[in-house]
């Protein structure tokens, strides 16, 4: 017998939120990444140092997170955040490049990932697209039975990753055998700090995912306590795995090895292990990436589901099933949405327009806090340590990331700028028919 009015049941505990922080973070990224700030910085302390850096910035904005998270335990997390302190519209606009462009296209990227280390294993005869789509629908499907079904996969999708990520490590730095060092001429100049910053591009989108997490709280035990020491918790686990994998690949390719390397991961275990290091690793990426997926699956769709319940989006994404207490048509849509863009092709292009406006969101988010401050001083949950210092690094952190962004890759900028806008007159017809 179903319930006549079913709603959101909190299932999820302290080490579920930890992993599902810690999964929005990482995905395939780190295993590439490394190479891309190589090619802008030359030396292993920059290289090294530029991931440590973006660590600070992410840990200053998991702080801030875990406090908003404390004042705003509510369903949509971030989405709730933006709309207390600013408007319904921002608000709106968040979700809308959600769907359309960060979380959709971000995850029909990731899937194809998924799809390529898979068949390089098996090979299946099959197109990445339709290997791909199964992974996206499997989770889609397994997500609707219910949220702790979907935390349960996500968790142990996590533990496998972290075991990838520390077997690149270990037998990066205990197995393989270092790089001959790097000649390089005297004279040569110190690193610009356009390099710095361009260098810093994948940093920091390598560390984006942590307020994910935020967006299932109303499914939370205990969102107060669990979410903050989550998300503080989780980011400090994932700074210390970047650092570690960005020392272990300049260790073993050497900064100009590192620099020319496409697969740095790879290559690293290649010199370990050899060929069957190659292909343990691919495996490890393509464990990695389904976890990204999963995470995503599980966390997102909430998003839409608090947009329907403001009625700003169709009444029919707030509906939440009886039988699993999910908010099923949300969860589906996701799914369509990202097995879309992966059929199309088109998630290569849709990520290049996120660059520059999924740090717009982290800075306004950050800025939020302000707000709340200064409408309610006291709290009795967490609050974020070295405030307001600490907020405005992060805030100014989103700011310059933004504006570096927008110079290296002005068109792609301002081609997410105007599929961001797009939203603005869909938001209206809402708050209209609202």
């Amino acid at each position: 017998m179903t319930e006549a009015h079913p709603h959101l049941v909190r299932r999820l505990g302290p080490f579920d939120v930890t992993m599902l922080v810690m999964g929005g973070i990482i995905g395939s990224g780190i295993f590439v990444n490394p190479a891309e700030v190589a090619r802008h910085v030359g030396t292993p302390a920059l290289i090294v140092g530029l991931w440590l850096f973006g660590g600070l910035v992410a840990m200053a904005g998991a702080f801030v997170y875990a406090e908003l998270a404390a004042r705003r335990p509510e369903v949509g997390g971030q989405y709730a955040y933006l709309r207390d302190a600013w408007g319904p519209m921002p608000a709106f606009l968040y979700g809308w490049s959600l769907l359309l462009v960060i979380q959709s296209g971000g995850m029909a990227a990731v899937a194809i990932t998924f799809a390529r280390y898979l068949l390089d294993i098996v090979d299946l005869g099959l197109p990445d697209w339709s290997v791909a789509v199964a992974a996206l629908a499997l989770l889609t499907a397994i997500n609707c039975l219910g949220v702790r079904a979907g935390g349960t996969v996500q968790s142990v999708l996590m533990v496998l990753k972290i075991g990838a990520i520390a077997m690149l490590v270990l037998c990066g730095l205990l197995l393989a055998p270092a790089a001959a060092p790097s000649v390089r001429a005297a004279s040569e100049p110190l690193t610009g700090l356009g390099a710095i910053g361009a260098a810093l591009t994948p940093v920091m989108f390598s560390y984006g995912g942590w307020q994910t997490a935020s967006f299932v709280a109303a499914e939370m035990r205990d969102p107060r306590r669990d979410l903050a020491r989550g998300l503080v918790f989780g980011v400090l686990g994932v700074v210390t795995l970047y650092a570690l994998v960005a020392l272990a690949c300049v260790i073993v390719l050497g900064p100009d090895g590192l620099a020319a390397s496409p697969t740095p991961a790879s290559d690293v275990m290649r010199r370990a292990l050899g060929p069957s290091g190659a292909t343990l690793i691919a495996l490890g990426i393509a464990i990695s990436a389904l976890g990204f997926l999963s995470q995503g699956m599980l966390t997102t769709p909430r998003v839409y589901f608090a947009m329907a319940e403001d009625r700003l989006f169709f009444s029919g994404l707030a509906k939440v099933s009886g039988a699993t207490h999910v908010p099923l048509r949300a969860i589906l849509l996701q799914g369509a949405a990202a097995c879309l863009i992966a059929v199309t092709g088109s998630y290569g292009q849709i990520l290049s327009y996120v660059v520059s406006v999924d740090f717009i969101w982290f800075g306004l988010t950050g800025a939020a806090l302000f707000v709340y401050r200064r409408r309610q001083r006291e709290s009795s949950g967490f609050r974020a340590p070295g405030h307001p210092w600490t907020t405005g690094f992060f805030v100014a952190a989103c700011a310059l990331t933004v504006a570096g962004t927008i110079w290296n890759h002005p068109i792609n900028s301002l081609i997410g700028f105007a599929i961001l806008l797009t939203g603005v007159p869909v938001c209206l017809l809402w708050l209209k028919r609202r």
